[in-house]
């Protein structure tokens, strides 16, 4: 039998060494909950260090990421390629060590945390992910998707409200492999959390639909192994277990303090800590009994053995099937994809329908979820708005015994942030590219999840629409002004906002091969004709040559560039009609994505936008965004809007042909 308090020690060791080195983190998380950790990661979580992305390995997320000299003293400990010298520079640049954990960083981490609260709603989307795919893909004899999803969290995550969208939902699906461990120590950076933070916990997740196990004493190895075995029982619920635990265990004097929580336990205190705990070797050092005891290589290949031997006998008796998810485990898609991809855009170009963008991202989402079996829809109990669901989506639901009906739209309920959050869940598990609508106003509810998609370079596709002002009666609450802009400058995420039917099918298509940004499509309420075109080639690039001055009968070059997106490239066409009657020639460019257009080369966007023609910008949203494109002047709007009919606000607010005609001579005069 493995010395518990060994490895646990080791751990707490690891900690607060690491931590002081560094001068910076937080060693009392790790400290409290090394005995957790030795129950689950050395009795009950299959994962294999020598392959972190093994197909069915149970996932682990440290929802409490400002712990996270715990998950890297653990992955250090069983066998990762996270060598000693990796803890060593905890915190330092370049390292595999970041203050937070970090997926694509350090091998094992499975999602990036530390903004309290999404690590949990992560894991709830990963256990969805291995729900949906387990009714799939599994075949009697060949339970080839079988894993659970291990959370632990602590009171921060359980006060942030995004626990509480996240939770109430993993409950209606019935998410039973999904198993919490709650670091119930009572201590936050403010510390007691009693005047603050009442909550009875363990009846708000019974409440949830939940198993809840505890309290328990989460320094008992053997009960934490007891209630993680009861959980792993559980066939319709997801268990919370409930774990009573000092903050900083084995410091003489901070144990149980705020002050073990995010600050170096200096010199004095880690010389009485390793007394205390009888551990008398030198910083960063461990014995080699610790490793002995941790090491996870053996028991991981032997796990991964025995599921390839299952998985090659699946592949024997269903080939195909087999196949199908190899791909989408790899996030690799279908060889006539871009047939699609393809047929989608020259369809939505052929017919030149007048319909909001909204409509025109559903009949997009037509062609591409009937083809590709790995979309997941949602919304936010806006379905009918946002006109996420396909025929090929029906409503997902679940039974009495936690079965699915094999639906792919899933109804978030008035949970924005957790839906966004969610879907990275999803997509980091595998399997999936989840996509999740909303009013794009609502976006700030989400925005903090969106980063985190950005920061993780994951497939999500977030559908916003009522895009500005055009939304009309329901008044400034609702009507995006300068959303549009605060997400173009999140670095890494794709933002469409496109004019027509056609922009909107290259923009679905682009979010869908984008393997390594999220995309946000913001899309129109009201109507939008089609703009007339030559070709859809240029419009993946993110801004195109839209008609030319010879397109209203005038033979010169252009004396003005009008750059426009969404429901403004109407007005930029009618604007250039206007002036051709005067002989003033224009070019209008219209530019459905800044993001993907900054990322061309720079003759492209010479081509888009010629040096030393003036300029001028029309978007129904805030001006500030745009003068870095070198514009002379911007038709915007730097106020919140009005209650009123789009048609009323759009003329108030100065969106008209004749203004922004007034705008490019006004510019002309000036120069």
């Amino acid at each position: 039998m493995a010395d518990t308090t060994l490895m646990a020690n080791a751990i707490r060791a690891l900690a607060m060494d690491a931590v002081q080195q560094a001068n910076s983190g937080h060693p009392g998380a790790p400290m409290g909950m090394a005995d957790i950790a030795v129950a689950l990661w050395s009795r009950h979580l299959r994962h294999n260090p020598a392959n972190p992305h093994w197909m069915d390995r149970d996932r682990f997320v440290l929802s409490n990421g400002h712990g996270s000299m715990l998950i890297y003293a653990l992955l250090h400990l069983t066998g990762y390629a996270l060598p000693i010298e990796e803890i060593k520079a905890f915190r330092q640049m370049h390292s595999k060590t970041p203050g937070h954990p970090e997926v694509g960083i350090t091998p094992g981490v499975e999602t990036t945390t530390g903004p309290l609260g999404q690590g949990i709603t992560n894991g709830v989307g990963m256990a969805l992910a291995e729900k949906l795919l387990a009714q799939e893909y599994n075949r009697p004899g060949y339970e080839v998707v079988n894993h659970h999803t291990y959370v632990f969290l602590g009171d921060g995550c359980l006060m942030e409200g995004i626990s509480h969208e996240a939770c109430a939902l993993a409950g209606a699906w019935k998410l039973n492999k999904l198993i919490a461990l709650y670091d119930d120590n009572g201590i936050s950076i403010d510390g007691q959390v009693t005047p603050w933070f009442i909550d009875d916990t363990p009846k708000r997740f019974e409440a949830y639909g939940w198993n809840v196990i505890g309290p328990i004493d989460g320094h008992d190895v053997q009960a934490v192994d007891d209630a993680i075995a009861r959980a792993k029982h559980s066939a319709d619920k997801p268990t919370l277990i409930v774990c009573k635990t000092i903050i900083g265990k084995g410091a003489p004097t901070r144990a149980g303090t705020a002050k073990a929580h995010g600050e170096a336990l200096g010199s004095e205190e880690i010389r009485g800590t390793r007394e205390a705990l009888g551990w008398p070797h030198e910083p960063f050092v461990v014995p080699q009994a610790a490793y002995d005891a941790w090491d996870g290589k053996g028991r991981g290949a032997t796990h991964e053995q025995a599921w390839n031997t299952l998985f090659e006998g699946y592949r024997r008796e269903h080939p195909e099937l087999a196949a199908e998810l190899e791909r989408r485990m790899q996030g690799d898609l279908p060889k006539h994809y871009a047939q699609v991809a393809v047929d989608t855009a020259v369809s939505a170009h052929t017919k030149a329908e007048t319909v909001a963008s909204r409509k025109a991202s559903q009949m997009a989402l037509e062609a591409f979820t009937a083809e590709l079996p790995e979309l997941l829809g949602g919304s936010a109990d806006l379905t009918g708005s946002n006109l996420t669901n396909t025929k090929s989506t029906p409503a997902l639901r679940f039974d009495e015994d936690g079965q699915s009906n094999g639906g792919r739209h899933i109804n978030y309920g008035v949970r924005e942030f957790g839906m966004a959050a969610i879907m990275n869940g999803i997509a980091l598990h595998g399997g999936f590219i989840p996509y999740g609508g909303t009013f794009l106003t609502f976006s700030d509810y989400s925005r903090n999840a969106i980063r985190m998609a950005a920061l993780m370079k994951l497939r999500v596709v977030h559908v916003f629409t009522h895009d500005s002002i055009g939304l009309g009666e329901d008044g400034p609450t609702h009507q995006s002004i300068e959303h549009a802009s605060s997400l173009r400058l999140i670095p890494n995420l794709d933002v469409w906002r496109p004019a027509d039917t056609a922009e909107t099918a290259v923009a679905w298509a682009c979010a869908i091969e984008s393997r390594d940004r999220p995309t946000a499509l913001l899309l129109s309420r009201q109507n939008l004709p089609y703009a007339p075109k030559t070709g859809l080639e240029d419009i993946a690039k993110g801004a195109y040559v839209l008609a030319e001055p010879a397109e209203v009968g005038l033979k010169k070059k252009a004396q003005a560039v009008i750059i426009a997106t969404g429901s403004e490239v109407q007005l930029a066409l009618h604007a250039q009609a206007q002036l051709a009657v005067e002989g003033i020639a224009v070019r209008v460019v219209s530019m459905p994505s800044t993001t993907v257009f900054d990322r061309q080369g720079a003759d492209y966007k010479r081509s888009v936008l010629p040096d030393g023609v003036p300029r001028v910008v029309v978007e129904a949203g805030v001006t500030g965004f745009w003068w870095k494109y070198r514009v002379e002047a911007v038709v915007g709007i730097d106020t919140y809007g009005e209650s009123a009919p789009a048609g009323v606000l759009f003329k108030h607010f100065g969106f008209t042909a004749e203004n922004v005609a007034d705008t490019v001579r006004v510019v002309l005069r000036q120069r």
